[in-house]
């Protein structure tokens, strides 16, 4: 019986599904609460309010997406028109050429460890499985921060080759850090982990018993890898890439600082520095474009290709042992992503903050702090409640309307919160200036900017950037949930919101809160969204870390920077934790 059927309770239970239609077990009993007519219709209105709810949710949060859209429509100025001829061509080079080096080094790197510590037994090896996923707590735009620091002129790095080697300027060469190959460095050494973690899902679902056939056909342990493993993970590959790629389109903070032209940068010079919203919706609009059309190559690149297991009961397959040279290289490989993407960056942030970093206890830190977690615990509390709210609607309602709405109101995740600052700050300027002009030709009065750089014009931007996050955690929650305790709780006469009450919440207490964890995580680093809708004076941490970095002042920037990152490791800790748990044998190729 499916979950829209109720479901027999006893020996014969009247059984009551969503239609008012009645199936009697051999022993009849009346249905608690009323005729069955009006526990369909209850039903029927529970539906309708909660799709009605979720539909006027997701609208708030495609608003912002189909404001930029819509500029698409307007006039194009001499702003746009100057951009077009002079740096547009080198900004959409800069991005295709970043997008292809980041998603070739996120493939090697992410693929590379996940089979290593999936397939291989060496030393550290079990460590290593949530040691490689330490980088994600590490946002892009403060490793950039970091290594350029380490790897100037000044920096500790060269300083220590002049004094060793006796050479000076000119006598020496060094690669240099700034530009689309040193920030495409940057942003893999932090954005491999979702490759990485996709890749090794994959790996340990699959079954032992075809990698056996290839083997007893003849073929090496690196053939069956290539031939049969790595096409098998294909979907996930492909899915762990897309992501790194959407964290680099949205980057603002790194390629800023790197001095890369790419869309976020000319977006928010355009906004700011020329002085036209309607030029850098325009660009926003192009930026969202691309972004969708990543989306649907991705989403395309999974659905011809799907991959499964014949039995329940597959053997999984016993790992190669490694040792001596294989073993060392083994270990080095999976050792160098965790040293430069997290260990280094830390280490320069530790020295700066020793020489010379902010006070911790000081009353401007303080404020920092304050403002950061503000703004992080109410967004991840709004963020999860919407979340719950539509993951409960996919539940109890299958219509298309509402798979839809929910659909694209989990797109914002994908977004670069450059764009989702220009969607959200164009209506409420109109807005603002609307109510303005009409209470002062009515009344003589001036409201002002009500919406435009207020709190809830940041909550908004939070909610379309982090919905998806909250979303899709409650939802595999409710995975876990069977509908038959939906169904019996009914029958017992409970309604809608108790079963909310007694049985979703608590079963559900886990999911919430890792909801809750991500996006709080989330906003404490994001950039952005933040720089470009927050109210006026006030900052955060992440913003602080930006200006401080953009006046070349890293080491007052250095105890912002450690918070951020202390923050981050939140849900590196949940997902160690996962992996830990997780259950089956040793891992297969």
């Amino acid at each position: 019986m499916n979950g829209h059927d109720a479901t027999l309770i006893g020996n014969g239970a009247a059984v009551q599904n969503l239609h008012g239609s009645q199936q009697t077990a051999p022993t009849p009993r009346p249905t608690p609460n009323g005729a069955p007519r009006q526990a369909s219709m209850a039903r029927h209105r529970r539906f309708d309010a909660v799709q009605g709810a979720a539909l006027v949710a997701a609208g708030l949060v495609v608003l912002p997406l189909i404001t930029v859209l819509w500029s698409l429509t307007g006039p194009y100025g001499q702003t746009l028109t100057h951009l077009v001829d002079t740096i547009l061509g080198e900004v959409l080079l800069n991005t295709l050429l970043m997008c292809l080096l980041v998603g070739l080094g996120t493939l090697v790197l992410g693929v590379g460890t996940a089979w290593l510590v999936a397939a291989c037994r060496f030393p550290g090896s079990r460590q290593f499985e949530w040691l490689l996923i330490l980088p994600l707590a590490m946002p892009s735009y403060i490793i950039g921060y970091a290594y350029m620091d380490l790897m100037a002129f000044a920096g500790p790095l060269q300083t220590a080759i002049r004094t060793t080697f006796g050479v000076s300027r000119g006598e020496y060469w060094f690669p240099p850090l700034s530009g689309v190959t040193g920030a495409s460095v940057m942003f893999t050494l932090v954005l491999y982990p979702y490759v990485y973690l996709l890749a090794r899902g994959a790996f340990v679902e699959q079954s032992a018993c075809i990698v056996d056939a290839a083997r007893a056909l003849g073929a090496r342990p690196f053939e069956a890898f290539r031939r049969i493993s790595l096409p098998m993970a294909r979907p996930a590959i492909a899915a762990g890439v897309a992501l790194a790629l959407m964290e680099t389109l949205a980057d603002f903070g790194m390629v800023q600082y790197f001095g890369v032209l790419t869309f976020t940068t000319v977006i928010f010079r355009t906004w700011f520095g020329m002085g036209d919203p309607v030029a850098a919706a325009q660009l926003a609009s192009g930026l969202l474009i691309f972004v969708l059309a990543l989306l649907l190559l991705e989403q395309r690149s999974r659905s011809q290709r799907r991959f499964s297991r014949t039995s329940r009961r597959a053997r999984l397959f016993s790992p190669y042992q490694l040792s001596g040279w294989k073993a060392g290289l083994a270990f080095i490989a999976c050792a160098l992503p965790v040293t430069l993407g997290f260990l280094v960056p830390v280490a320069v942030f530790l020295q700066m903050q020793i020489k010379g970093g902010d006070a911790v206890l000081s009353e401007q830190f303080l404020t920092l702090a304050r403002n950061s977690l503000l703004l992080a615990g109410l967004a991840a509390a709004l963020i999860t409640l919407v979340g719950a709210l539509l993951a409960y609607a996919l539940r109890v309602s299958q219509s298309p309307l509402t798979r839809g709405a929910v659909r694209f109101a989990t797109l914002g995740y994908a977004m670069p919160g450059t764009i989702i600052a220009v969607g959200v700050l164009i209506p409420f300027g109109l807005f603002d200036n609307g109510l303005d002009t009409l209470m002062r030709t009515t009344f003589g009065i001036s409201t002002g900017l009500l919406l435009s750089g207020s709190l809830a014009a940041v909550m908004l931007a939070y909610l379309v950037r982090f919905l998806a996050v909250a979303t899709h955690s409650v939802s595999s929650g409710y995975a876990r949930i069977g509908a038959n305790l939906d169904d019996a709780a009914r029958l017992l006469g409970a309604g809608p919101t108790e079963v909310v009450r007694r049985i979703h919440r608590p079963l559900l207490s886990r999911s919430l809160l890792t909801a809750a964890a991500l996006v709080f995580v989330d906003v404490m680093k994001e950039l952005p969204a933040t720089l470009i809708v927050r109210p006026f004076n006030f900052d955060t941490l992440a913003v602080r870390v930006y200006n401080f970095a953009s006046d070349e002042r890293l080491m007052q920037a250095s105890t912002s920077a450690l918070c951020i990152v202390a923050v981050g490791l939140i849900p590196v800790i949940l997902l160690s934790h996962s992996l830990r748990n997780e259950e089956g044998g040793p891992a297969p190729v």
